[in-house]
């Protein structure tokens, strides 16, 4: 079976074209090269907000170097990999390069939009891999969102089906890690990726032995998160309201307990 993957460059994308390798289910990367992993705090921030947005992004480049830090090149043959950027993502050549390979079925993650043009060219299994838990979660910074709103157990990933709508097509699983005591939001995020890349590799198993994969439609609109919508200011809950102890004291029973309704391939 025939898989290409279209995936960001940061240490998290990486990872999961690593894993798709390792089990022999990559056949052809599309590599989009990606804003810089560690951003710098916008002028005229208040002190705290500029502490803590150093803080943050320092965090996550610590927890991924920890989960992923292995994960910086891909052992492929060079005719195996396009590397593109933002402009070239949507390109006549991209279209050509991949319908080449004719593959089986096709995964984004961390990637700009496709092309209504480019997405017809693909086969009928396109699932976007996206970091959030959909419908509740699409959009952007959807892992750092549940700890915003105290529900750290809505942290995970959603397999959907490639769509012209963002974050809106049908359902084929849902991922969520394992909550471990001491866990900051980071280490959450890590964790969901290494759960989803673990997932997607048993689905495919599931289409390589000729068995079906359901897609379920999204029945709620749930909440489109925005860049816009994300500030440094918010970074004050995590950080100086609870020090980024969330998910002790959500195992902790201190908010309560709200599980979501996942849908799940296996």
């Amino acid at each position: 079976m025939k898989v290409v993957l279209f995936t960001g460059s940061h240490p998290r994308h990486l990872f999961v074209a690593e894993t798709l390798l390792r089990h022999g289910f990559l056949s052809g990367v599309v590599l989009e090269k990606r804003e810089d992993f560690m951003p710098t705090p916008s002028s005229g921030l208040m002190e705290i907000d500029r502490m803590n947005f150093i803080r943050h992004f320092a965090d996550r480049d610590a927890a991924e170097t920890r989960y992923f830090g292995h994960s910086r090149q891909l052992a492929m043959e060079p005719d195996a990999m396009l590397h593109v950027d933002y402009h070239t993502l949507n390109s006549n050549e991209v279209k050509d390069w991949v319908s080449a390979i004719r593959p089986d079925v096709v995964l984004t993650y961390g990637v700009h939009k496709i092309s209504t043009e480019l997405l017809e060219s693909f086969p009928e299994h396109r699932w976007n891999i996206h970091g959030g838990l959909s419908p509740w979660y699409r959009g952007n910074t959807t892992l750092f969102w549940p700890f915003y709103f105290m529900k750290p157990n809505w942290a995970g990933m959603t397999i959907h089906q490639l769509t012209a709508k963002l974050d809106g097509g049908a359902i084929v699983h849902h991922s969520v890690p394992e909550l471990v005591r001491g866990d900051g939001l980071h280490d959450v995020a890590c964790r969901a990726v290494k759960q989803a890349a673990e997932d997607i590799v048993m689905i495919l198993r599931k289409l390589d032995r000729g068995e079906s994969v359901q897609l379920l439609p999204q029945k709620s609109s749930g909440k489109l998160f925005m860049t816009e919508d994300w500030h440094p200011q918010h970074l004050r809950v995590v950080y100086n309201l609870f020090d980024n102890d969330i998910v002790d004291r959500f195992l902790d029973g201190e908010f309560g307990f709200h599980e979501p309704p996942l849908i799940k391939a296996f």
